[in-house]
Order: structure tokens, then sequence, then C-alpha cells
């Protein structure tokens, strides 16, 4: 189904791209490899690098969002979401510090070779040890709160379509209408789509310093499913010089099912 209001997202690449990214470890010639999959719990330090299609560790990289390569980290479960920056060596390894509990986690790389046209997601399986407590998903919420915040979403996420999702952040029941710019926008937001964890791009709409993006308290971004499904959403934020992260889970919005009657038994028992 194609929509007519030039939001169809099939084929294209770029800002409107619903194909999700980091389901594969290995993408045009370019592979996640860690030293490591197996991992303990608790604070550890991962290191990793990006190989090119000659094999050879990647240190060319072109700034997405001010950084070279942003990693997430995610339980398999949904729990335990990280949005790091690590640091590169002069070789082509990276390395970052990261709280991990026991379970199977997905670790995503974000990044844009240089040479390579555009930025692409890698994703890798990793395995902490010890007693794993899966989470049950948290249900469909438009609220999250983080301490003394409260963040509300407003928007819905269409299979196939971009749609634009408005994040409003409020401290104590006030407006925060002075949002730090992180990361090039006053928000960034990561998708996930729950039972593959596949990486959805969502983009902001307006830039700080633009003339018209305010910095709160709402925080719009354009973003496309690639599908019907459920959802995580992770927004980082940043305020008084602190990054926080709000979680959701929102259901992609689907036409109303039809009604079927006479087959289940519906009037068969009163």
């Amino acid at each position: 189904m194609n929509s007519d209001s030039g939001h169809d997202m099939t084929g294209h690449s770029g800002h409107g791209d619903a194909r999700p990214g980091g389901l594969s470890v290995s993408e045009s010639g370019y592979t996640l490899e860690f030293d490591s999959t197996i991992l303990p719990a608790g604070e550890q330090t991962v290191t990793f690098r990006v190989t090119g299609p000659d094999g050879q560790p990647v240190t060319e990289f072109t700034p997405e969002h001010e950084k070279k390569l942003h990693l997430i980290a995610v339980r398999r479960d949904t729990s335990g979401f990280q949005h790091v920056h690590p640091v590169m060596d002069g070789k082509g390894t990276w390395s970052v510090g990261l709280t991990l509990e026991p379970g199977d986690w997905r670790f995503f790389a974000d990044i844009h070779p240089v040479g390579h046209d555009g930025s692409m997601t890698l994703g890798i399986d990793g395995s902490v040890a010890g007693r794993y407590e899966p989470r049950p998903l948290s249900e469909d919420t438009r609220t999250a709160r983080i301490g003394e915040y409260t963040v509300t979403l407003d928007g819905e996420l269409a299979p196939g379509e971009a749609s634009d999702l408005t994040l409003t952040v409020s401290r104590n029941g006030r407006p925060v209408t002075d949002l730090q710019p992180y990361l090039g926008a006053y928000g960034h937001l990561v998708a996930l789509r729950v039972g593959d964890l596949g990486y959805l791009h969502v983009h902001p709409e307006g830039e700080p310093g633009d003339g018209t993006t305010r910095p709160g308290p709402g925080i719009t971004f354009m973003a496309a499913a690639p599908s019907g499904g459920t959802y995580r959403l992770y927004l980082d934020f940043r305020h008084d010089d602190v990054v926080r992260t709000a979680e959701f889970t929102v259901r992609t919005a689907q036409a109303a099912p039809e009604q079927h009657t006479g087959h289940h038994g519906h009037h068969a028992h009163h």
C-alpha cells in the first residue's frame, strides 16, 4: 500500500528509510567485530572495531549527530538501554564502558564510514553471564517518568509511512523550556522493533539555533515504522547538564479490524 501523501517510504534511502537497520552484523562490506561477545556482568569495558571491505579496521568516519560512532546497547528483553560514545585509538579499536546485567544483549553501531554513501547500523549479539531474569514488556504507554521529569508522547507510528512524534518534557508539572542541545538536537530518539530489535532511523525536526526550533517543552521527530507491531522508543534529552532517558512502548496505528459475527459463539451463551 502506497500512501498518496508523498510520505511513501518504500524503497527510499536517506531520511525516510523505513527499513530497519541493525539486523545484520555486516553490510556493504563493513563488519562489526567485538573482541569478545561473552561478557561478565556489571560495569564493563567493551572493545570492538569496524572492518571495511578490505578487511582492515576503519579509522575514518563522517560524524553524524556530532559523533563518529554511536553505540546502542540493549538487552534482548528491551531493558538496560544505553546510548554511549566510544573512543577510538589510532588503529581503529573502539572502547567504552557499559553496565551489563545477565542475559542476551544486542549492540548497535551507528556509523558513516568515509567513502561510503550514507550511514548504516550494524548489530551484533552478546551474552552476559549470570542468572537471567527477563522483564515483561511494559504496557503501551504514552507517559514516561524519570525522577522529577515526565515525558509524554503524542503522535502515531504508522507502518510504511513517515509520521511526526512529539515528546513533551515537564518537571514537577511545569513545562521545561530550557532543554540543552544534545547531539545536535534537543533530543535523540531511538526506536527498536520488539521481536527482532530492528533499529529505526528517527530524525529530529529542526535543530537548535535555526531560529524556529524551541528548547522545549516539545521535541518533534519524524519516524517511519517498517511494519506493524510493537516498538520500544528511547528518548535521550539533556537538562541541567544531565542526560536522561525516557522509555515508551508503542503499538503501530492499524486500520480498524473487520467485524466478524456469527462464527465465534458470541451470541450462543447468555
